[in-house]
């Protein structure tokens, strides 16, 4: 059996879900991109081809060798986008919620069910329909579980609105005993840059007391002061417009001084070094289209 245990973002990483761009299948239509960053490659015929993506998980596996991390796969569907294990479930503490995700989706939870097995059923939870819920929206530091949400009257009509209040109550009523804080995220079906899909799109934790964000990804300038005063604005780590697209705060902490970071995040990866972290740097920028990245990819079973 796996005993699960996830308590935060950057404790060492024992075991992980990390998901598979093999038989990708072909560059979807455009009505049927989930997002503005995906909608805008395939206008521009610059959408990633499986080859490009499966070389940078290959270098993603590489690093988790390196150490020491147990890596589970998801079985492969064919002509299916099976990359963002992030999206279909979560750990918190010893609990696995099943998320729900949109319904075109389902399979890819069919396809780790083999991993799902090897945990206790009475720790493996799946909401009521009514309730939106995905990974990239769950952020868990310790006594804290930080959710992004999108609380716009027009909900129903944001594919890119993933998580919704009755998502947030869930967690709340799940965890009694956390600290359970939700932030209105910035939503565009439009303009990629204009859009923090998931929470893990504007904000992220690393180390022991730093983070990465982007403070105009929150709808209100309260939330962001927030984590301002919980974190202490020194140990924030503020990226701009571009370099929220391009996915800088969507990097993955195996542990708390070791962060794995796309090779092209320059001025993020220098902040990392200068603050003591290793940084793994990897190829991630196709797989960057699709308005995902390395946290998006990972779905963390057992930390320390």
């Amino acid at each position: 059996m796996l005993q699960l245990n996830v308590k935060n973002e950057t404790s060492k990483l024992r075991a992980v879900v990390l998901g598979s761009a093999v038989n990708n299948g072909p560059t979807p239509a455009v009505g049927e991109a989930y997002d503005p960053k995906s909608l805008e490659h395939i206008l521009a015929g610059t959408y990633p081809v499986e080859e490009d993506m499966v070389k940078e998980m290959e270098a993603f596996v590489q690093v988790f060798k390196k150490y020491d991390v147990q890596v589970f796969r998801p079985e492969m569907i064919e002509n299916y986008n099976q990359i963002f294990s992030r999206d279909i479930g979560f750990v918190i503490d010893d609990i696995f919620v099943k998320a729900n995700i949109l319904p075109d989706r389902e399979r890819e939870l069919d396809a780790i069910q083999y991993i799902i097995d090897q945990i206790d059923p009475t720790k493996v939870v799946r909401p009521p329909e009514e309730v939106h819920i995905e990974g990239g929206d769950v952020m868990l530091w310790n006594d804290y579980i930080f959710i992004g949400t999108y609380k716009g009257s027009d909900y129903k009509d944001y594919i890119t609105a993933r998580t919704n209040q009755a998502g947030v109550d869930y967690i709340k009523n799940l965890f009694p005993n956390k600290i359970v804080k939700e932030f209105d995220l910035v939503k565009s079906k439009i303009e990629a840059r204009d859009n923090a899909l998931h929470l893990d799109c504007c904000f992220q934790p690393v180390g022991k007391n730093k983070g990465i964000i982007y403070k105009s990804g929150f709808r209100e300038e309260a939330d962001y002061m927030y984590l301002v005063n919980l974190f202490g604005r020194e140990n924030l780590f503020h990226i701009t417009r571009d370099e929220m697209y391009h996915m800088n705060s969507n990097v993955f902490s195996i542990a708390e001084d070791i962060v794995v970071s796309e090779k092209n995040f320059t001025r993020l990866n220098n902040w990392l070094r200068e603050n003591g972290f290793t940084v793994e740097e990897i190829p991630y920028a196709e797989i960057a289209k699709q308005e995902g990245l390395l946290r998006c990819s990972t779905l963390p079973l057992i930390r320390e």
